[in-house]
């Protein structure tokens, strides 16, 4: 079985970065302008080692519990571990020593404990800021009216260093309208670079999944997370 998994890996690894090069060079960027991130949730370390070997350099785990569990098990000498899920304040203080960037900080609370920790540590933290783009009710993220007065308050803490934003659309139904989703991310991002706030480089705009990141390329993104499409369909339950 983890033959087959090595196998399918190689070949959706090599189909993800043929579909990456093809929408950068669309979008009039390179292949290396993007950042292909690895979500690895359930994914034995054996799995995701293999793909490292192939070259993926960037990973990303949901829940600390798992992150925890494989952490001493990933190739970390040539591949960069990020936290992508939603954290709980309680949970920083586990991670925050062993991540290189936390995606999903969505209010000040959240922003204050990461450098709490961070300082304790005598280290900065990189985070990417979650926006609510969809403005779902049941997703965590930001609304984009109030996104500048957060980077503001986050920016001022010592122990934290904004890195640019992040996003999950709702899903879509149709390629036009999951695409205007990432447009008009895009434009905010694009917004933000250039009002030049102390402390927040808009470097990273974090955006796409495996059902849609050709079409957030094409609209701007710079990472694309990427999961079922590189290890498969995977149970959750």
């Amino acid at each position: 079985m983890t033959e087959k998994s090595f196998r399918d890996v190689e070949y959706n690894y090599k189909f993800i970065n043929e579909r990456i090069a093809e929408a950068a060079e669309k979008s009039g960027r390179k292949r290396e302008d993007i950042t292909f991130l690895a979500a690895t949730k359930t994914v034995d370390p054996a799995v995701i080692n293999h793909a490292i070997s192939l070259g993926l350099d960037h990973i990303g785990e949901n829940r600390v519990q798992e992150l925890l569990s494989k952490y001493e098990a990933y190739d970390l000498s040539r591949c960069s571990l990020q936290f992508i899920g939603h954290l709980q304040t309680n949970k920083v203080r586990q991670i925050v020593d062993k991540v290189d960037l936390i995606q999903s900080v969505d209010s000040v609370k959240l922003a204050r404990e990461i450098s709490n920790q961070s300082v304790k540590r005598g280290k900065k933290t990189d985070i990417l800021v979650e926006v609510n783009i969809g403005r779902e009710e049941n997703k965590s993220g930001v609304f984009e009216e109030n996104l500048e007065e957060l980077l503001c308050q986050i920016a001022e803490l010592e122990g934290i260093s904004v890195k640019g934003l992040m996003t999950i659309p709702p899903i879509c139904e149709n390629e036009h309208k999951i695409s205007k989703y990432f447009y008009n991310m895009h434009k905010l991002f694009i917004d933000i670079s250039e009002k030049k706030l102390d402390n927040v480089s808009m470097n990273i705009l974090s955006m796409g999944m495996s059902a849609d990141f050709y079409e957030a390329i094409l609209e701007g993104a710079n990472m694309v997370r990427i999961g079922s499409a590189l290890f498969g369909a995977r149970n959750y339950t």
